[in-house]
Formats: structure tokens, C-alpha cells, sequence
């Protein structure tokens, strides 16, 4: 029986997956980057609609019939949006610091978000200096010195033009009123300490989800992939383990001899 690939789904700050592939085994691998990272284009059009079908024109050219979707806060706004337009395409889902919704319901927060978020470019700073202003709130207490550093890398080689496009984007995305049709068996992982996807937050998205369960890991933040890689490995493969076992066959019956 040939292993369902797992497909990650990176978030804004450029993939940094390295710890999290042991757990993904046997299962092939597709690392998938948005589209102006990771050397890639960007597409004509920026949204989310769009990234899903440049993601099933991917699976359909790698001869991927069905896969499970990892993704990563923008990452996993991104999931929500594939497995909602193509579920037929979806075994499981780990849904993983991310939200139904960018923001709040007042426009005026998108608004101070992208001055917020983009302001350090505009003012003649690098990405390597975005990064290191931006991502070590973002992280527990008790994250170690090597998350923040594997995070700052993977942020300062994403392409400022991609960033701010990307950026934009997410500033659009509001799946709330349709993530009760998400069908595939889905994990959600929050970080009790996140502040851009807090639990709270994310057990609505729980509740939202039939088939669903949340996993908090206690102490960590927004990378917990990289504050806590062994508590995260374990959550994905109970779940992926699952899924295996699900799929196996059943042992033919004994014949009388």
C-alpha cells in the first residue's frame, strides 16, 4: 500500500520544517511554498482562491491523487481553503496555529495591521531585520535560543515583494461562516501561549469542525514546531498513525485446515 503524502503549508515567515519530518514518516513529503518563496513566482493574482488551485495544479503534476495538509498559521488558512474547494482531495487535516479569520470584525484592524506589519520595510529595513523585530514575541517563555534563530533564517530569505503581497492577503481571509463544512478528520494544535492563535480561538474552531480534536502544548507560542518539536512530533504521529491504521487491511481470516 503506497503512504498518502503529507503535504506542509508553510506560514508568512518561510518554512522551517526540519524538526517536524521525523514525524511525517514513512510517508513522502511535499513541501509546498507560497507562491513568491522558496525561489517561486508570485501568481497574477494573490488570494487564496488562487494559491488553492496553483496547489491542486502542484498535486495534479506530482500525480497526487489525495493528501493530508499540514499547515502553519497563513499556512493553515490556506488548508481551510483547499480542503473546502477540493475535498475530495483531503484525507486528514492538521490544522496548526491558525484561525477561521483574519482579525477582528473592525476594518480598521486590517488597516493597522499592514502599517503595523510592513512599516519596518518601508522605512529601508531588510527582512532579516523584519524578522528579527518581529517573531520573538511571537514565541513562549520557555522557547529555546535555536527556535528563534531556525525562525529568523527561514523569514530573512523570503523575498520582500512576496512578503508584502503575502501579507496583504492574509489580511483578506474570513472562513468562518464555511469551515463547518470542512468534512476530513482534523487536528488543530495551539500553542497555549500563542498570541495570534490562542486557544481560545482555536477551540472554537473545534467546535466548529465535526470531526475534529485540539491539542494545546502547553508553554509554547506561535512556532511550537520549533519551541517544543517533541510534544508537536508526538501529537502528529498519534493522529497520522491513526490515519495509517485506518487505512490498513484487514488480515484475511483463518481457514480451517
Amino acid at each position: 500500500m503506497t503512504a498518502v503524502p503529507v503535504v506542509l503549508l508553510h506560514g508568512i515567515g518561510g518554512a522551517a520544517w526540519g524538526p517536524t519530518l521525523p514525524a511525517l514518516a514513512p510517508a513522502p513529503v511535499l513541501d509546498w511554498p507560497l507562491p513568491g518563496y522558496a525561489g517561486t513566482p508570485l501568481l497574477r493574482e494573490t488570494s487564496f482562491p488562487a494559491w488553492a488551485t496553483a496547489l491542486a495544479a502542484r498535486l495534479d503534476a506530482e500525480g497526487i491523487a489525495r493528501a493530508d495538509l499540514l499547515g502553519h498559521s497563513i499556512g493553515g488558512m490556506l488548508a481551510q481553503e483547499f480542503a473546502l474547494a477540493f475535498p475530495e482531495r483531503v484525507r486528514r487535516l492538521v490544522l496548526y496555529a491558525t484561525t477561521p479569520a483574519f482579525g477582528g470584525r473592525d476594518p480598521s484592524f486590517a488597516e493597522r495591521f499592514l502599517a503595523e506589519r510592513l512599516a519596518p520595510l518601508d522605512a529601508g529595513k531588510d527582512m532579516a531585520a523584519l524578522a528579527a523585530e518581529t517573531l520573538p514575541p511571537m514565541l513562549g517563555p520557555a522557547a529555546p535560543p535555536g527556535a528563534a534563530e531556525a525562525a529568523i533564517a527561514a523569514m530573512a530569505a523570503v523575498p520582500a515583494e512576496a512578503y508584502r503581497a503575502t501579507v496583504r492577503c492574509l489580511a483578506t481571509f474570513d472562513r468562518r461562516a464555511e469551515i463547518a463544512r470542512i468534512a476530513a478528520p482534523t487536528l488543530l494544535v495551539a500553542g497555549e501561549r500563542d498570541p495570534l492563535a490562542p486557544p481560545r480561538t482555536m477551540e472554537r474552531m473545534a467546535q466548529a469542525i465535526r470531526d475534529s480534536r485540539l491539542v494545546v502544548l502547553p508553554g509554547a507560542g506561535h512556532l511550537a514546531h520549533l519551541e517544543c518539536p517533541d510534544a508537536f512530533n508526538a501529537a502528529l504521529r498519534d493522529f497520522l498513525r491513526a490515519a495509517r491504521e485506518d487505512a490498513a487491511p484487514s488480515p484475511a481470516p483463518a481457514t480451517e485446515p
